[in-house]
């Protein structure tokens, strides 16, 4: 009778052993983009280079609602891009502006 305990107890230290042996772990990182914001920058410019009627078409701000800011935030955030003096001629720095908004202010937050 003691050598069925004793086989049993070895069988059963044998599983045992099995279940806690170590097991590699693998990680897996995969980079994607979730939402792609759309973003349609669009101001209107007066005829001179200081910055007197520049202000933000419709467009612009609709666009700005539709990626999840609300309409006062899309609104300053059209002032702020239309009416700064070094993007004055230079559309490429109007969206290196918005670029940097949505980097530092994403929609929703």
């Amino acid at each position: 009778m003691l050598s069925k305990f004793a086989r049993t107890g070895a069988a059963g230290a044998v599983v045992l052993a099995g279940l806690s042996a170590p097991v590699q772990a693998t990680t897996y990182e995969y980079r994607m983009i979730v939402n792609t914001i759309t973003v349609t920058v669009s101001c209107f410019r007066g005829p001179f280079t200081e910055v007197i009627w520049d202000r933000p078409n419709p467009v612009f701000i609709d666009s700005l609602v539709n990626a999840g800011y609300s309409y006062p935030e899309a609104h300053a955030i059209g002032e702020r891009v239309c009416r700064d003096p070094s993007t004055v001629d230079r559309p490429d720095a109007a969206v290196q502006v918005m670029y940097r908004i949505i980097a530092e202010n994403p929609p929703g937050r």
